[in-house]
C-alpha cells in the first residue's frame, strides 16, 4: 500500500483525485462507498505516461489497440448500478482492458474475476493490478462471451464492451438476485443497461446514452 501512495503524489496526487470525486458528486452519483474507490484509484497509473496529466479529467482515453479507458462518470455509475442491492462478495468483468475499472472494483468486493482477449492488454493489467496491490483480483486471457464459468455464480457481472443483445452465457453465469450491468446495442445507439436475475425471470432497467467499443468475440 505504500507503494500505491508513493506513486500518488504531484500533479496526479490525493488532492487531484478528490476534485474529480466533487465533479461526480454534482454530476449525481450517490453511493458515497462508490466515490471513496474512485478517490483512491491512482487513474494516472492506469494509463500512458503521456496522458497522466489528463487522468483526472472525467473524460475517456485512449489505451491502445483500439480500447478506452472508461470516462470516470461511466465507471462510477456502472459500479453504483452494480453495487445498488449492497456489496456484492463476488464479482465478474468482462473486458480488463487496462486494469482501471477492475481496481475500483477490487476494493469494494471480496474477489474480482476478469477476462481480457487482447493479449497484450491482459498481461499489461495483470501486471499493473499485481504491482500496486491488488490482491483480491484474478486475471484471465480469454473470450470474453464465455465468461468465467469455473467461479460461477457470481454477485455481480460488469460488461465493459457493448454487445447488440444479451449474452445467455453470462446470465447463465449469475447468481439469483444478482446484477448484470452491460451496454446495449449497436455502436451508434447503446444504453447503459441493469438486469437483475429472480429465480427465472430477469428485470431489466435502462440507465442511461453510452458509448462503448463492441465485444468482440475470440481473443487476439
Amino acid at each position: 500500500m505504500k507503494k500505491r501512495e508513493r506513486l500518488g503524489i504531484g500533479m496526479t496526487s490525493q488532492r487531484t483525485r478528490q476534485r474529480l470525486v466533487e465533479r461526480l458528486r454534482e454530476a449525481g452519483i450517490r453511493d458515497e462507498r462508490v466515490l471513496n474507490a474512485i478517490a483512491q484509484v491512482p487513474r494516472h497509473l492506469f494509463v500512458d505516461e503521456a496522458l497522466a496529466s489528463r487522468a483526472y479529467e472525467d473524460t475517456a482515453l485512449p489505451i491502445g489497440f483500439g480500447q478506452t479507458i472508461s470516462q470516470p462518470y461511466v465507471v462510477a455509475l456502472m459500479t453504483e448500478a452494480l453495487m445498488a442491492d449492497g456489496n456484492p462478495q463476488r464479482v465478474l468483468e468482462i473486458g480488463t482492458g487496462c486494469g482501471y475499472q477492475t481496481a475500483v472494483l477490487s476494493l469494494l468486493t471480496e474477489r474480482v474475476y476478469t477476462v481480457e482477449r487482447v493479449q497484450e492488454l491482459f498481461r499489461y493489467s495483470r501486471d499493473r493490478l499485481f504491482q500496486l496491490g491488488y490482491r483480491n483480483v484474478q486475471s484471465r486471457y480469454g473470450d470474453g462471451f464465455e465468461g468465467w464459468p469455473d467461479h460461477a455464480p457470481y454477485d455481480g457481472i460488469l460488461t465493459t464492451a457493448a454487445t447488440a443483445q444479451t449474452p445467455q452465457s453470462l446470465l447463465d453465469q449469475l447468481a439469483d438476485g444478482g446484477r448484470l450491468v452491460l451496454p446495449l446495442g449497436q455502436r451508434q445507439q447503446q444504453s447503459l443497461t441493469v438486469l437483475r436475475r429472480l429465480d427465472d425471470a430477469v428485470e431489466q432497467r435502462a440507465l442511461a446514452a453510452v458509448k462503448f467499443v463492441p465485444l468482440v468475440t475470440g481473443v487476439n
